[in-house]
């Protein structure tokens, strides 16, 4: 193992988290195979192999379990090392790790552009996470900052909401119910929905929505991804539940409409979240202040909601 890299783990350990090679190669903005080559690299480093297929899926080997657990610790140790040393290059040449949840990803690039270009030399690392995987970043200390729409309940967390987060229905623009004025929550239960994944803040921002009554939506496709989402809804397969910073786009060139339902939108808060005992980098304190200072007005510049 001496010749293992640091880099090797990293994309191992994003491996056997996600126990997915693709959706580590999204994570890390890498290429599959180029993921799938510093695994073999690392089993060639370990003289095992770390992982075993079984139909479609990938488990963790005996051999691969206890090199994760070693793994974890060796990342942390160098993460640990690095934000030492930041402390002392102030904001300029500091590095801002923070992680979000797929909703922000429509705008989140641009306030990190925007943050950078006030503080010369700052370096970015940026990954995008649904919520269970966001609140693994948090617990193991992956992360300098958080940014979800609903904080942890069961972790010490400091909590600090930045900007308001609508969501509302979707639909096509030719849905009949797009010409319909204040439609009753319960109309909709007639209708087929295309949802996010139990888990996802989307999800359980839904269930507050219809007032606990999501066991009775008709379901007709549940999706991991909002863009799928989206062209599902588009193509006329259903209506859907989504934030409206993810449609955008879409509503101002009229591909999808905005339903009027009664007591919708659903206003909630994009909150940046952190570990309450977590010392903050001087750089992850600068981009914590940008944000509560300015997250409201520059979310509404990048992602405009029309009619909200």
């Amino acid at each position: 193992m001496k010749n293992a890299t640091l880099r090797q783990l990293k994309v191992f350990e994003a491996v056997a988290r996600l126990l997915s090679f693709s959706r580590a190669a999204e994570e890390l903005h890498l290429t599959q195979p180029a993921v799938s080559t510093q695994v073999r690299k690392l089993e060639e480093h370990a003289g095992h192999a770390l992982f075993e297929q079984f139909g479609k899926k990938i488990y963790l080997t005996a051999a691969g379990a206890e090199l994760l657990q070693i793994g974890r610790a060796i990342i942390l140790q160098f993460e640990a090392a690095e934000s030492a040393m930041t402390q002392f290059k102030g904001v300029s040449g500091g590095r801002l790790n923070v992680g979000v949840i797929s909703a922000g990803d429509y705008f989140f690039p641009r306030l990190l552009v925007d943050f950078a270009s006030r503080h010369r030399g700052v370096k970015l690392n940026f990954t995008v996470h649904n919520r269970e995987g966001l609140l693994i970043h948090i617990t193991e200390n992956l992360t300098d900052l958080a940014i979800m729409v609903r904080p942890p309940a069961d972790l010490d967390t400091v909590n600090q909401p930045f900007a308001p987060h609508p969501y509302v229905v979707v639909a096509a623009p030719e849905h009949p119910l797009s010409a319909v004025k204040q439609i009753p929550v319960a109309r909709l239960m007639h209708e087929p929905f295309v949802i996010r994944e139990k888990g996802s803040d989307t999800r359980n921002s839904m269930e507050e929505a219809l007032n606990g009554q999501l066991a009775g939506v008709h379901v007709a496709m549940e999706i991991r991804s909002t863009e799928t989402i989206k062209q599902a809804v588009i193509a006329g397969m259903g209506v859907s539940f989504v934030s409206a910073h993810t449609v955008s786009q879409e509503l101002r060139s009229g591909s999808l409409s905005v339903l009027d339902v009664q007591g919708l939108p659903l206003i909630r808060n994009w909150y940046v979240v952190h570990r309450r005992t977590k010392r903050l980098p001087p750089v992850a304190q600068a981009f914590k202040d940008f944000l509560v200072s300015d997250g409201t007005a520059l979310i509404s510049q990048i992602v405009p909601v029309p009619g909200l």
